[in-house]
């Protein structure tokens, strides 16, 4: 293991890698958008990087295929530096998120364009083409005009354009941005699948957590520049290193607070709401507290939680269904405004608001940080 160039700690093999960033910088004038970014993705990987706008990933992506220039480190694919070698000469093809296919072709002229632009012989370039449309669900689509196909068939033909090249790594910047929210969480599980057919490297730009969460196999977030922590999905959800990557992934109650020392069961903490926990772990001093919504346990009555030590009493204020679960508002001394998950199964199934609750959860479930 490695640190990875702003302290972020990973598995570094450039030699190996389909891709390797060292120590990249980008300046524009006084602005550092890249800051000193190290990182490597592995053959076959689906690699995300997640982060707010304006934190510099489109910038990293741009470098990556050719249409900036770092102020600073090297770029390499597959163990050789791009640094040298222009846009149109470098093993990677794009989707971009206007997907940028040409209304005027038919399906099998829009995948084929790089192929000719290439050189390729016309009988290769077309048995490519009947290939590549077969793997991607489009058989026998090469002359229907792109102009009359569905959301997902588009995405699907950009791909496809993007693959039949066979390059080394797929870039796509946020590709399912301007898709409606049903056909969006559909193209995210055929995207998955197909990089998973295809064993193609993709290297994925968003700001949509769940994209980067159910895609990939890592994921960096990205804050200001710099990657805060790269790991798996799981480990970014469940053990994010910083403040920054406990509030951008996944939902969390945030509170700040003090400690007031050791605790029987925990470290002992005080919110500015007044409200005293027990937390994991130890330290000293200003901090921030966050608690995700479905790791509150809930009740009747207080008293059915007494294996918690962290349990209160309060009162629905608000319930706010979303289909499998709900999200409860919970009012309670200390707890202005607090949210939990409520299976839509179980004894609390169909609560209303103005009931009085129980709610609670274990100390390792509060993530504290230096505020």
């Amino acid at each position: 293991m490695t640190l990875v160039g702003n302290g972020v700690r990973g598995d570094f093999m450039s030699d190996s890698a389909d891709l390797a960033l060292l120590s990249v910088v980008k300046e524009f004038g006084a602005h550092r958008a890249v800051d000193s970014v190290t990182f490597d993705v592995a053959p076959g990987e689906f690699f995300s990087i997640l982060g707010p706008s304006g934190c510099g990933k489109t910038t990293l992506m741009r470098m990556i295929a050719g249409f900036e220039h770092p102020t600073s480190g090297d770029i390499r694919i597959r163990g050789k530096s791009m640094l040298a070698v222009p846009a149109n000469k470098r093993p990677v093809n794009m989707v971009f998120q206007s997907l940028a296919l040409f209304p005027m072709m038919s399906v099998g002229e829009n995948v084929g364009y790089g192929l000719a632009c290439a050189g390729v012989d016309k009988i290769e370039a077309g048995q490519r083409i009947t290939r590549i449309l077969d793997r991607v669900g489009l058989a026998g689509f090469e002359d229907r005009p792109v102009t009359k196909l569905s959301g997902g068939q588009r995405q699907r033909v950009a791909i496809a354009r993007c693959l039949v090249l066979e390059p080394t790594l797929v870039l796509l910047d946020e590709p399912l941005g301007a898709l409606d929210l049903k056909l969006r969480e559909h193209m995210k599980l055929e995207l998955k699948q197909l990089q998973a057919a295809f064993n193609t490297t993709f290297l994925y730009i968003t700001h949509d957590q769940s994209e980067a969460l159910v895609m990939s196999d890592r994921v960096a977030v990205m804050n200001k520049g710099r990657f805060e922590q790269v790991g798996s999905p799981r480990e970014l959800y469940h053990n994010p290193l910083t403040s920054f990557v406990a509030g951008f992934v996944g939902d969390a109650n945030v509170w700040n607070g003090s400690t007031f020392g050791a605790q029987a069961t925990g470290l002992g903490i005080k919110l500015s709401t007044g409200a005293a926990l027990v937390g994991a772990g130890s330290g000293s001093g200003a901090v921030s507290a966050y608690l995700r919504p479905e790791a509150i346990a809930l009740a009747a009555v207080p008293g059915e939680l007494s294996s918690l030590p962290n349990r209160f009493a309060g009162t629905v204020s608000t319930v706010l269904f979303d289909g499998a679960a709900s999200t409860l508002v919970i009012k309670a001394e200390g707890f202005p405004h607090l949210r939990a998950t409520l299976p839509q199964a179980g004894p609390l199934a169909g609560i209303m608001a103005g009931a009085p609750i129980g709610f609670g959860f274990a100390p390792e479930a509060l993530k504290i940080f230096p505020a």
